[in-house]
């Protein structure tokens, strides 16, 4: 009998996710039946300690019997459990120095870390995350900015309503203009966003369509990375060589901005990628954009005007390209940017819901099938006090010379 349990979520400002929904762990209960879960009681979850009690899920305070501890943020050092297994974003695997103190607590308290980003297949592609529900309520946030910026309609906060089903409805009561979208990302963020643009019935148009006519209703194109990306030396080698030699490519977006009223940014961006557009392309007077939805959010990053992350309470502000400055998002020079980085917090149920399924389906059974596709294996950051073999690039930054 392997014990887990889902633990509460202690940051600020608080995250009302969890990994496992009460039907999330009735489900797993029935696919093992070896496996048994402790919920520990919390005020700010999604759904309520009743709610897992009244299918007969253990609520309680000590999570000291459990084998594995499931969360969804990172632990505080002083609620760091020793020598368990843990589960959660440690937002430590590219040395961020806010967390260096939480990794060397870790190692010091013997605990076995697995970050859910590390949780790949043997294809090296992630295979649980938050990225879907990102896309869904980054792509709805961008109407909603765009109903605010351009006083053509009022959306709720998408926090106030209850699930992907709500946001549907609320865009179904709104008049989009003929205005021309392109998205970034063909993973699950941009999976997400599409799913939004499809359900308010805009018509995704092939690249060629869009970068060559005009329309008389909104109308998408979702590119991928070879769509606005090419090499220098004029080569058409494929999207392999790209993530292998980044280097010898240059951005090609701008004869996407040119003819683009909308950009939803639901691309991963790679090291040594080149940016999609720079501060210099946002000055062209060709640079049409007006509203620009970061769902991937890199500050100072790939898309120029995303100068800061925003929050769920304030999601949008405005830059102006020519003197390179926040200002208000009503400013007529302004392009209107939202770039919240928490998106999902604003859809925890179905957040919650679709991450659990996802963690069932690849993570629960391997501690039944003795890893045989080793997805323990490559998740594990830390053992026995020491980093694993594969993340052993992160001494340095334990030991803060990094």
């Amino acid at each position: 009998m392997i014990k887990f349990g889902v633990i509460k979520e202690r940051k600020n400002p608080p995250d009302h996710r969890v990994v496992f929904s009460p039907k999330g762990i009735k489900s797993a209960k029935e696919r093992f039946s070896e496996a048994s879960f402790i919920v520990e009681p919390s005020e700010v979850r999604t759904f309520d300690d009743n709610e897992y009690r009244t299918i007969g899920i253990e609520v309680s305070d000590s999570m000291e019997d459990c084998d594995v501890l499931i969360g969804v943020k990172e632990v505080p050092l002083s609620a760091l459990l020793p020598k368990k297994k843990y589960f959660f974003f440690s937002h430590t695997i590219k040395k961020q120095p806010y967390n260096r103190k939480l990794l060397k607590a870790i190692l010091d308290k013997n605990i076995e870390l697995y970050d859910h980003e590390t949780i790949i297949g043997s294809d090296g592609f992630r295979l649980i995350g938050f990225g879907k529900y990102a896309g869904i309520v980054g792509a709805y946030n961008a109407f909603r900015a765009w109903g605010l910026a351009y006083d053509g309609f009022n959306l709720p906060k998408a926090s106030e309503l209850s699930d992907q089903n709500a946001l549907e409805k609320a865009l179904s009561k709104i008049e989009i203009p003929s205005i021309k979208i392109v998205l970034t990302g063909k993973g699950k963020v941009g999976g997400g966003a599409k799913e939004i643009l499809d359900a308010m019935g805009i018509k995704e148009v092939s690249v060629e369509e869009f970068l060559q006519n005009s329309f008389d209703s909104a109308v998408y194109t979702q590119i991928d990375v070879l769509d606005y990306n090419k090499r220098k030396d004029g080569k058409v080698l494929g999207k392999t060589d790209f993530y292998v030699n980044p280097q010898d490519y240059e951005g090609d977006f701008m004869k996407f901005a040119k003819v683009s009223d909308m950009y939803i940014a639901g691309h991963f961006f790679g090291d040594g990628a080149p940016f999609i557009f720079s501060r210099e392309d946002a000055k062209s007077k060709d640079f049409a954009i007006r509203l620009v939805a970061d769902i991937s959010c890199d500050i100072d990053g790939p898309v120029a005007s995303t100068i800061r992350s925003s929050t769920i309470e304030d999601p949008i502000y405005g830059y102006n390209p020519h003197t390179e400055t926040e200002v208000s998002y009503k400013d007529t020079e302004a392009i209107v940017v939202m770039a919240v980085d928490n998106l999902p917090c604003e859809l925890p149920k179905d957040a919650s819901e679709g991450f659990g399924e996802m963690f069932l389906e690849h993570v629960i059974p391997a501690f039944f099938n003795n890893d045989k596709d080793e997805i323990l294996e490559r998740a594990r950051i830390t053992r026995d006090g020491k980093l694993t073999k594969r993340y052993t690039y992160l001494q340095d930054y334990v030991d803060g010379k990094e």
